[in-house]
């Protein structure tokens, strides 16, 4: 099982308010402010979260060919605001919401943040 994921940032003045309502519609909130520059978003103690961090080499960060992070969802509601949230501040779309192979699988959303991260948010199984 996982336990975290970051992604890097060379802009947190538009990074941090981007996560900060996007990851609030999937149920994460911030946690922490990372000392090193960044902010930690939890789900309840222990539990996922996901970062929003300088690298610790001190390197430019830069979005990885073929790296995705995917957060899971509720409901098609939840996806749909999530996407719509993303691309309100500033991500962009890397295929809406739909359904992604046979109806009642896997319904998914893609988007890129402002420093093009990619990212999707999806729910397994009918509505």
């Amino acid at each position: 099982m996982i336990g975290y994921v970051t992604v890097g940032s060379n802009d947190m003045e538009k990074s941090l308010p981007f996560y900060d309502e996007v990851l609030a519609i999937a149920g994460l909130k911030p946690g922490f402010d990372h000392p090193r520059g960044g902010r930690m978003y939890v789900n309840g103690a222990g539990e996922f979260s996901f970062g929003v961090l300088n690298p610790f080499d001190g390197e430019a960060a830069s979005a990885g060919n073929g790296n995705m992070v995917a957060l899971k969802g509720d409901s098609h509601e939840q996806i749909n605001a999530i996407h719509a949230k993303a691309l309100e501040l500033g991500g962009t779309d890397e295929g809406g919401p739909g359904w992604r192979g046979p109806e009642g699988g896997f319904y998914g959303a893609y988007f890129r943040d402002p420093e093009g991260n990619k990212l999707c948010a999806f729910r397994m199984g009918p509505e």
